[in-house]
């Protein structure tokens, strides 16, 4: 199994320590997903839709065969897909943004929490009756977030 990027994602932020956890964090932080440009007929219709989900790769984080890693946002030690630690077995990553504009092959956001230079996977289209469940819980996340309220990255996934 293999997987091409069909683009890449710019952003302000140079390194992983300091850069916000999660989009809603970066709320205010516009990004830019240039796709490659055989890839611009796919971007049609999508600026119909308020938010986007875009996966990627965590190129600036090796993949990790730690099964357990202490997240972000707590100082407990927790099982790597309990959490969203950027160094997994596979390194991609996925975050829900906000579409500010869409453009022949460029795709404009906000809320965008991933290093300058990410190498796009897929783009897909957020839709609340399809990716929002009637019932859901945070598990340990919900008493950590009231706890640290740690909104940046550290060096601990460097």
């Amino acid at each position: 199994m293999s997987y091409e990027p069909i683009g890449e994602i710019s952003t302000p932020f140079d390194r992983a320590e300091g850069m916000p956890i999660q989009p809603p964090v970066a709320a205010d932080t516009t990004g830019v997903v240039e796709l490659d440009p055989e890839y611009a007929p796919a971007l049609q219709d999508l600026e119909g839709f308020s938010h986007c989900i875009l996966l990627y790769h965590f190129h600036a984080s090796e993949p990790d065969s730690d099964l357990t890693v202490t997240p972000f946002l707590d100082a407990t030690e927790r099982g790597l897909f309990a959490t969203r630690a950027p160094r997994r077995p596979n390194s991609i990553g996925l975050s829900v943004v906000a579409i500010d504009a869409v453009e022949d092959a460029t795709l404009t956001v906000t809320g965008i929490d991933v290093l300058d230079g990410t190498p796009l996977l897929d783009v897909k289209p957020f839709v609340p009756e399809f990716d929002v469940p009637e019932r859901t819980e945070s598990g340990w996340i919900a008493a950590a977030a009231d706890e640290d309220g740690r909104e940046y990255a550290d060096d601990r996934f460097v």
